[in-house]
């Protein structure tokens, strides 16, 4: 039987050195084999494992540090964080800011990880974060029906509601990441938020908020799905407009 080699201790010759090497850095902290907290081996005995030359090393380990993946301590050495930084979800923010005709894709990873957090919650939603979520809602349905309404400050109240939502959940790993996605979703929002006010739609905008209170509340898990689907209504219109009128 074939025994199982050790992810710092793979040939990384031929590659792409200074990516290869971030990645199998990357897959020993995933699999296990580095821990938060670890000290990893030296520059020296990675290029050895590696079969790369120093400086690829050196620079791999830079980039893994600057995304908050490593960490540098003079004269001890490199070792694994143990503690999450905002900075290690940039790339994939960055990647999908970057995507040509992302608008859409960014619509549907919203709605699918939204789908995600409202289950998260009809389980565990407490019922102080129950009010903490109505209370939202009012301060929203205050914001969007006042007569000086402004998409930037109705869209304010709009991500304090689900802020209220995805603090119900209880899971720091789903806040972390939610507000990566709010942040590229914000310009489209935005837009949307000005067809709303425009076409005096409030009502409705407002009905589709509480029926998520709604779905939490009464715990029916098997609402959730159209629930969110029908909350994308008027960014579904946003985000893809080119098919809206080819229809």
């Amino acid at each position: 039987m074939a025994q199982n080699k050790s992810l710092l201790s793979a040939s990384l010759a031929n590659k792409s050195v200074v990516d290869r090497v971030v990645d199998q850095i990357t897959a020993a902290i995933i699999s296990g084999e580095l821990k938060p907290g670890d000290k990893i081996p030296t520059e020296v005995e990675l290029c050895e494992s590696f079969e790369v030359g120093r400086n690829s090393v050196r620079e791999a380990i830079k980039v893994l540090a600057s995304f908050g993946v490593l960490y540098i301590k003079r004269s001890e050495g490199t070792f694994v964080s143990d503690q999450f930084h905002h900075r290690m979800l940039e790339p994939m923010l960055y990647g999908l800011i970057l995507q040509k005709d992302s608008a859409t894709e960014i619509m549907e990873l919203r709605q699918v990880f939204d789908t995600g957090i409202i289950q998260v919650a009809v389980e565990k939603a407490s019922p102080e974060a129950l009010e903490q979520m109505k209370s939202a809602l009012a301060d929203l349905e205050r914001e969007i029906l006042c007569k000086d309404a402004s998409p930037e400050k109705t869209l304010e109240a709009d991500i304090a509601f689900h802020n209220a939502v995805i603090r119900s959940t209880n899971n720091i790993l789903i806040s972390n990441i939610a507000g990566y996605i709010d942040r590229i979703t914000i310009p489209s929002r935005v837009r949307t938020m000005q067809k709303i006010l425009a076409s005096g739609k409030q009502s409705d905008f407002i009905d589709l908020h509480k029926r998520i209170v709604e779905v939490i509340e009464n715990r029916q898990a098997e609402r959730i799905a159209q629930t969110v689907k029908d909350h994308y209504q008027f960014w579904r219109l946003e985000a893809s407009p080119k098919k809206q009128q080819k229809k």
